[in-house]
């Protein structure tokens, strides 16, 4: 017997809409889940929603449960918290992490549901993809104890950066951004802060997450001699330039990138997806992470506060829809 839902699919660029969708009855090995909460993330979601996918990324870009193509009509998402109603015993009514849209209800395999620790709120697990990022970006970037660290870019992911950064032993911590109005969220996360031109140099390490073409250059520059740059960021269809002269060569430095689709077999062997997403579970029972949550709406809000995400005009991190009455 198939159940009723309600998804959210971007219909063309720049317009979303709600659609009524069935959802069949769970099989053997699948649990049903009705949402909580989900995450808009802000960065990669809002760059679907503009139809900014290049082509040639199609393929990598695609999300676990995505129905429909780029650039549209699609349904795209990967951060929802929901309470499994139907499935195996030993997860019903356990509220769970799922990499499914934007949706009221779904069914998917049980292996693709993760349990919500009962130290993190259902409201806080919605960073869990983006925390999930953060780790995978710390266990390539390896940061030595006493490390003097910049993040470049006060968004979603390079937040979540700082926050983990902050329980090194000894390594000191500036968090760099361009809006002053990071600096609360800074403090809320225990870490310094900075405006670009007044953060500090002869960094070890600088975490990039800025997505822009000024935050690399910025962040090459805060570099100590053999310093690297981690580039997290992901530009979509657009191109950057780096100034690669001057002293690039002399002070030996590095950019490296860190890909979240996958473990790095280099920096944790033996580690997979599911060890990541389980620690960022785990580390989300730290209550610092809430900060990072600075909007919210219902689920039938979601098609114009997507527009006002992509355009800016509602500012802030991560965006959280609630699912209440739906």
């Amino acid at each position: 017997m198939e159940l009723s839902a309600r998804a959210f699919w971007l219909r063309s660029p720049g317009h979303g809409e709600i659609r009524d969708v069935a959802v069949p009855a769970p099989a053997e090995g699948e649990v049903l889940v009705r949402t909580l909460f989900s995450g808009v993330s802000r960065g990669t979601e809002t760059l679907v929603f503009r139809g900014g996918v290049p082509e040639s990324q199609h393929a990598s870009m695609r999300a676990p449960f995505q129905d429909g193509n780029f650039p549209a009509p699609v349904k795209y998402g990967y951060l929802s918290v929901g309470r499994v109603e139907e499935g195996p015993v030993s997860l019903l009514g356990r509220t769970v992490f799922c990499l499914y849209p934007h949706q009221t209800r779904y069914v998917v395999p049980v292996s693709a549901v993760t349990v919500v620790p009962d130290a993190v709120p259902a409201s806080r697990a919605v960073l869990a993809g983006t925390v999930e990022t953060a780790v995978n970006a710390l266990w390539d970037a390896a940061p030595l104890i006493g490390d003097r660290i910049a993040v470049v870019g006060g968004g979603m992911v390079g937040c979540s950066v700082a926050a983990l950064l902050a329980r090194f032993p000894g390594v000191r911590v500036q968090l760099v951004d361009a809006d002053p109005s990071r600096g609360e969220i800074a403090r809320a996360l225990g870490v310094d802060f900075a405006l670009p031109g007044d953060a500090e140099g002869e960094r070890d390490l600088v975490v990039h997450a800025s997505a822009t073409e000024a935050g690399l250059t910025r962040s090459l520059e805060l570099l100590a001699p053999e310093g690297t740059v981690l580039e997290m960021s992901w530009y979509g269809d657009r191109r950057v330039s780096l100034p690669l002269g001057e002293a690039f060569h002399s002070r030996r430095l590095v950019v490296r990138s860190s890909q979240v689709g996958s473990v790095s077999p280099a920096s944790r062997p033996g580690r997979t997806y599911a060890d990541r997403l389980a620690l960022a579970l785990e580390l989300l029972a730290e209550p610092a992470f809430d900060a990072l949550i600075t909007g919210e709406c219902g689920f039938a809000e979601l098609p114009g506060v997507m527009a006002k995400l992509a355009s800016g005009s509602i500012p802030g991190l991560c965006h959280r829809v609630v699912y209440d009455d739906v």
